[in-house]
């Protein structure tokens, strides 16, 4: 028997199945629940256990991991009888790793503490394939203490951890994160059109960018995305739309200007009203190239 925190898993999508698999490679007991069977199916073939509801899941649990699309989908899991903080252990650490508004992240911390529950927000950046190299950044909002204590877990998903402040925090610097992405996306993908447009070899050219200053990781890892207009989601243009919404209001609140960001969100939201929602971030390309009169791969 493993000595280590038996874990709960709530969401086992395209980050959350590969992420509960890291744990279980790490030696830690989870046991997850979801919607979709066939996630729970991927779970138990990896060395899970697969429970019938978040009641079931949670019940024994030391620490309950959430990663869900938005706040809506994060307080259907965590409130009611059925939810988490009803069913949870007191003293049990609660970790959300979905990326939600800052102000759920605060009003769920006050919540489960009501119930005796530690809390932690805890989003990541690195996509799918941070997700399954276990190579992510993860932003943590919450107390000092609690983050300590679910740091060896941590560590086993990711590789830059770090204590940003108190709850609602982690969601904070992900919002930026989000900010960050989405416009050296769109800087890759007008740069992308630009030189295809002038007939310069555009592997050759990602290349030596990628080399200079140029460079980032989101050319890194997205640049295979646009040289073969690869567009199967790591992160849905649906999703990005969500946290485009998270940061423009945040910081509305606070007062700070995006205009950049503003018009990236304003870019993002009419890639999803023209039907790519479904589609990898790295999509964005569709949208310059329709601007540009060039045209898009189906």
């Amino acid at each position: 028997m493993s000595n280590l925190p038996k874990i709960a898993w709530i969401g086992l999508g395209i980050m959350g199945s590969p992420m509960a698999e890291n744990l279980l490679k790490a030696g830690y007991p989870v046991t997850g629940y979801t919607l979709e069977t066939d996630k729970l199916e991927r779970l138990a073939a990896a060395g899970g256990t697969a429970a019938g509801s978040i009641a079931a899941a949670v019940a024994d649990a030391d620490v309950i991991i959430t990663m869900v699309p938005a706040s809506p989908q994060v307080e259907a899991i965590a409130y009611g009888p059925d939810g988490i903080l009803e069913n949870a252990r007191p003293g049990a650490l609660l970790i959300d790793m979905s990326s939600i508004t800052p102000q759920t992240s605060i009003d769920l911390a006050e919540a489960a503490g009501d119930k005796g529950i530690r809390v932690l927000d805890a989003p990541v950046s690195g996509g799918e394939a941070g997700a399954v190299e276990a190579v992510l950044s993860i932003m943590v909002g919450g107390d000092r203490a609690d983050f300590d204590a679910a740091r060896p877990l941590l560590e086993a998903l990711g590789k830059t951890i770090v204590l940003c402040g108190p709850h609602g925090s982690g969601q904070t610097v992900k919002a930026a994160n989000q900010l960050i992405v989405a416009v050296n996306i769109q800087a890759c993908a007008e740069a992308v059109v630009f030189l295809e447009k002038s007939g310069v070899d555009l592997a050759a050219a990602l290349d030596v960018l990628n080399g200079g200053l140029a460079g980032s990781t989101v050319l890194t890892r997205k640049k295979d995305n646009f040289k073969h207009r690869d567009f199967r989601p790591g992160f849905r243009i649906d999703l990005h739309h969500k946290d485009m919404g998270i940061v423009t209001d945040a910081a509305r609140t606070v007062g700070a200007a995006l205009p950049v960001g503003s018009l990236v969100a304003s870019l993002v939201a009419a890639l999803r009203a023209q039907g790519d929602g479904g589609l990898d971030h790295s999509a964005l390309l569709r949208g310059v190239e329709r601007l540009s009169g060039a045209p898009t791969a189906d």
